[in-house]
């Protein structure tokens, strides 16, 4: 089954702030970098933000993702507490409603829709894909931090 590679990487300046998220997709020869901002969100937001805009972006059907993120809230998230949240319709452990909810509904829904293999990988240790995500996630930022 062929592969897309996925990197993503959200920001935010000030928490919550002016914020941005970067995708790098590629699959064979091709490649695509999307990024976006918003001028008062959360972290959190921008690194669900970014996987969403990645998963979003896939217009092949019956393919493997590798998705690498270096946000540990989203590899925990999807791989561990997602199914528990589910169970106890939204709820975490103490009864709480989940935050960003809204991004999460949508993440479960294009995970479903696709093969995709979660990997963390370290912030800012030289990782390639990752350093290219963080670029992108900057400069949405810089574009809305006026």
């Amino acid at each position: 089954m062929e592969k897309i590679i996925i990197y993503t990487d959200g920001g935010c300046r000030g928490n919550p702030g002016v914020g941005g998220w970067g995708v790098w997709l590629r699959y064979k020869d091709f490649e695509k970098k999307l990024k976006g901002s918003d001028p008062d969100t959360t972290n959190n937001k921008m690194e669900l933000t970014a996987a969403i805009k990645a998963l979003e972006a896939i217009q092949i059907k019956d393919v493997e993702v590798d998705l690498y993120t270096d946000s540990k809230y989203v590899i925990q998230g999807i791989k561990e507490w997602i199914k528990s949240w589910k169970l106890k319709s939204w709820k975490t452990a103490n009864k709480k409603p989940v935050k960003n909810v809204e991004l999460w509904k949508i993440l479960d829904n294009l995970n479903q829709k696709y093969k995709v293999n979660w990997h963390w990988v370290k912030g800012h240790s030289g990782d390639y894909g990752n350093e290219v995500a963080d670029d992108l996630a900057n400069q949405a930022m810089d574009c809305c931090d006026n």
